[in-house]
């Protein structure tokens, strides 16, 4: 007898269904005729079968915490709403002090990690962020750092004169516990000079987590989508990170990320729409058979559609946030925070199994299947009322090489 999913499929579709069940990998063509194809209930049902049997039921999240601890940026892409140069009056960079004032307010919420990047500063020296580090660590020791994108990497190289390698390592001796995945957006040469060209080249962002891999820094991997690529670009995208991963096996997982248009050079163009944000996410799940982990970014998603994507082959909401700047500059209308009790009803709603997580994916508190009697689901924004929020503060002013010595270590 026909199970529902090998019944809704389209028969042109059947074979992938069987290399999925297999754990054969799909091929860039597969994986386009099902990026373009506007099936979605049947792409969807294809993308869960692919996660249950690479990940299984569980759902993970996390307590975690954004600092963007400065918007001043040397480059200016298209794309970006966040970045400002050091006389704009929406730039601004927090002493180390208000970082550290930040990070101890977060720790006493029980958060585990730290989620740290910013702009490429053209007078904070690399000093500067080390002690920074060291500042945090000692504030919130417990805590997990996973700071600093690709570009900020290869900013940090050229300002220190040292060569990568040594840059990497000496940032995990002051504290450094992994990389986010930030700074990828489309990797085609086209589609990177229309929305970011003063950033580092795909096959830089490439070496970067390589070599951070190299030296057992772990970090993730994501994808800008909804602007100006074609559908095979996307694909392009997922193909090359899927040989990095055969590389170098140091991506974590994999995170769509949804242009948001408003504020940015490209504010004529309309944003993705629901069916490409559930389409990206479930051929990403299909397609990256080496990522176990894909997540949906409720702060860029929206949390109803991170929800829904759980259907689609994500396995992952990432975690309360409570403060982020890089997208709500953009015009995000999302919440700043997720409690760990609404995250807890996305999932259990969704019908899945919630696990919170440290941000190497060790499981701190497993759930039951099921919520407990008298349980409801929550809609957004319901506990988060209610929450100690850490304050987030007024931005400091955007500082200099004379502010130096101001700041405190």
């Amino acid at each position: 007898m026909a199970t529902v999913l090998e019944r809704v499929l389209p028969p042109d579709w059947r074979p992938v269904l069987e290399k999925v069940r297999r754990g054969e990998r799909l091929s860039g063509e597969e994986g386009l005729r099902l990026l373009t194809s506007n099936r979605l209930t049947p792409l969807g049902a294809l993308a869960d079968e692919a996660r249950r049997l690479r990940a299984g039921d569980q759902v993970y999240f996390n307590n975690n915490a954004h600092i963007n601890y400065s918007n001043v940026c040397a480059i200016h892409c298209r794309f970006c709403a966040f970045g400002k140069s050091r006389n704009h009056p929406e730039g601004y960079a927090y002493s180390i002090g208000q970082i550290v004032e930040k990070a101890a307010a977060y720790a006493r919420l029980g958060v585990t990690e730290f989620h740290m990047v910013g702009g490429l500063h053209p007078d904070l020296p690399f000093d500067w962020y080390l002690d920074m580090l060291r500042a945090v660590k000692a504030a919130a020791p417990e805590a997990h750092l996973k700071c600093f994108t690709a570009i900020e990497m290869l900013h940090f190289s050229k300002i220190s004169g040292l060569p990568l390698e040594e840059v990497l390592s000496r940032l995990k001796e002051a504290g450094l516990g992994s990389m986010p995945g930030g700074g990828a957006e489309i990797f085609a040469p086209r589609v990177r000079n229309i929305i970011c060209k003063p950033k580092e080249t795909a096959e830089e962002w490439l070496w970067v987590h390589d070599t951070a891999h190299s030296l057992g820094i772990k970090s993730n991997a994501t994808m800008l989508y909804g602007h100006v690529e074609r559908p095979e670009e996307i694909i392009d995208h997922l193909l090359r990170l899927r040989e990095q991963q055969d590389r170098s096996g140091g991506f974590q997982a994999f995170i769509p990320l949804a242009f948001h248009p408003a504020n940015t050079d490209l504010s004529d163009l309309p944003g993705p729409t629901g069916y490409l944000d559930l389409r990206v996410v479930a051929v990403a799940r299909l397609l990256l058979d080496n990522f176990r982990f894909i997540k949906s970014y409720w702060v860029m998603m929206s949390p109803r559609m991170a929800q829904i994507s759980l259907a689609f082959g994500a396995n992952d909401v990432d975690g309360t946030v409570r403060e982020e700047k890089i997208y709500h500059m953009a015009g995000a209308v999302t919440p700043q925070l997720q409690t760990p009790e609404e995250l807890l009803s996305l999932i259990w709603e969704a019908g899945r199994i919630p696990a919170e997580r440290d941000t190497l994916y060790n499981v701190i508190h497993e759930y039951p299947a099921r919520p407990p009697e008298g349980w409801r689901p929550l809609l957004v924004g319901d506990a988060a009322a209610a929450a100690d929020v850490a304050p987030s503060g007024p931005p400091s002013v955007p500082l200099t090489l004379t502010d130096l010595e101001e700041v405190e270590a």
